[in-house]
């Protein structure tokens, strides 16, 4: 049998390690995945051992290489995506973490970032960044452990640490330590990046008392990271692609052109809206971002970001243990008389377009027929009604009405929520044949350095249709719920949210 050519990728999420390997039509010839604990040390709290991260990932890659390798496949570069905006920082010399990852839920410094919001920082930083004073950023994880890690800070300014995402901390393991870098999609999530310029920023470092030199070089997304130590994976690879796991969703999907929107549904969901070389800003409180960035020439993004979609349906199961598996989900919801019922979801405060870190779950519109299945089904209808929340505030602030949206990520091989995002956003919605577009954008960014493939167009060539799901909801009955999900909404927010 004739050997192929391969695509490893690495693909770091909030709850599990996955590599998977592509053949070059975009095809899975190879997968493995382990879950890693999460740790809560307080309420809003969350964090991971570091260590976690890079095991589970070393054990997926060599399982799935191996796999790769007996169907005939063999890999011949990596690319990196990841969960975005989780903080570590290192001992340069030994590699090893300074405190637990500070997960990008967490919510312990929200504190800080209210106090610099009422100094009158926020107009800055976002014009700058393209974010929000919210402590899911980077750069107040950083200040946080320099400052509450004895000795942090001192090391620090001398030039013993490392601060990375989890790409660049995953990177500089690889190598042996050889490579401390990053891409510009994930330095654009730190709150010290300037995106216009994509460079950090001095006067940002000054605003969150951060030394230069803990910080990775930014590199492209599809570009040279460095090359995989022999005693990480038992070859040596090129490592060619990164990026934070929602840009390389929008690769992924191929939404190259500006105002196309992908969606994709994990523990969390986020949506991007391509705007080409434009990085608009936003009056609805989205995020300006970079979508990727190749050949030093940066693609901008509208994201509103969720923090609870799949990890709703992980609550259903693990804390509340009402349902078994999340694929019960499906047949329940379409089992469910949940007229009236809201989940707001805000475990760890609301995201896009409100903004309340301080917020907190609620459930409205419960009955005496309130069931399993009706909690089911307000837990994915919550998934949707943010969903059009996002939808409708970058309309607003791209002034284009959108038709499609094309989604991924592990929900959505479920129709029945498919179906529900269609009616309850009134948009037809596309679900490509591989769902895993996150780990496919991060292939493709490193097939395209390596050479494997020409330009973009060669990678729109393989995006396929599975299933298109049309509105079938009533626009009356669509605005019916809606109204009344904002309502659920507005009640849970704190004094001062927008």
């Amino acid at each position: 049998m004739a050997e192929r050519s391969g695509i490893l990728a690495i693909d770091q999420g909030t709850t599990s390690s996955r590599a998977i390997v592509f053949d070059l039509d975009g095809q899975i010839v190879a997968t493995a995945q382990q879950e890693f604990p999460q740790h809560y040390p307080q309420s809003g709290w969350v964090e991971h051992d570091p260590q976690d991260l890079l095991d589970s990932t070393l054990e997926t890659c060599r399982k799935a290489l191996r796999s790769a390798k007996a169907a005939g496949v063999h890999a011949r570069t990596i690319g990196i995506t990841n969960q975005r905006e989780t903080t570590i920082i290192w001992d340069r010399h030994t590699g090893t973490p300074i405190h637990n990852a500070i997960v990008w839920q967490d919510r312990r410094t929200a504190e800080r970032c209210a106090a610099l919001k009422a100094a009158g920082h926020e107009a800055m930083v976002a014009e700058r960044t393209g974010l929000l004073l919210d402590p899911y950023f980077a750069a107040t994880k950083i200040a946080w452990l320099l400052d509450n890690v004895a000795g942090a800070r001192e090391r620090a300014r001398n030039g013993e640490l490392a601060f990375g995402t989890v790409d660049t901390w995953l990177l500089w393991h690889l190598t042996g330590g050889q490579s401390h870098a990053t891409d510009a999609t994930n330095a654009s999530r730190t709150l010290i990046f300037d995106i216009h310029r994509q460079c950090w920023d001095d006067e940002l470092l000054a605003l969150f008392d951060i030394p230069a030199s803990l910080l990775p070089t930014v590199m492209d997304s599809a570009d040279d990271f460095g090359t995989t130590h022999a005693d990480a994976l038992g070859m040596s690879l090129p490592i060619q692609g990164i990026a934070g796991d929602q840009h390389a969703a929008v690769v992924g999907q191929c939404c190259f052109a500006p105002g196309m929107i992908k969606s994709t549904y994990g523990t969390g969901c986020f949506a991007l809206m391509n705007t080409g070389d434009q990085a608009v800003p936003s009056n609805n409180r989205l995020l300006t971002t970079t979508a990727y960035r190749i050949d030093g020439k940066p693609t901008y993004a509208l994201e509103g970001a969720i923090f609870i979609a799949g990890a709703a349906i992980q609550w259903l199961r693990d804390e509340l243990g009402i349902i078994a598996h999340a694929s019960q989900s499906e047949g329940l919801a379409n089992d469910a008389e949940a007229e009236g019922l809201y989940l707001v979801p805000a475990f760890t405060g609301l995201g896009a377009p409100w903004w309340d870190p301080n917020a907190r779950g609620a459930i409205f519109g419960l009955t005496r027929n309130t069931g399993v299945a009706e909690f089911v089904h307000a837990a994915l209808d919550s998934v949707c009604l943010q969903t059009g929340d996002l939808l409708e505030a970058m309309a607003a602030d791209s002034g284009t009405a959108q038709a499609t949206l094309r989604v991924d990520g592990g929900m959505v091989a479920n129709n029945w929520l498919l179906q529900r995002l269609a009616d309850l956003t009134g948009l037809a919605v596309e679900r490509p044949e591989t769902i895993e577009t996150t780990a496919l954008g991060a292939a493709y960014l490193a097939g395209l350095r390596h050479g494997l493939y020409d330009s973009l167009d060669d990678l729109k060539a393989q995006w396929s249709l599975d299933e298109r799901f049309e509105p079938a909801l009533a626009k009356s009955h669509r605005d019916h719920v809606v109204e009344g999900w904002h309502d659920a909404v507005r009640r849970t927010l704190t004094t001062g949210a927008h």
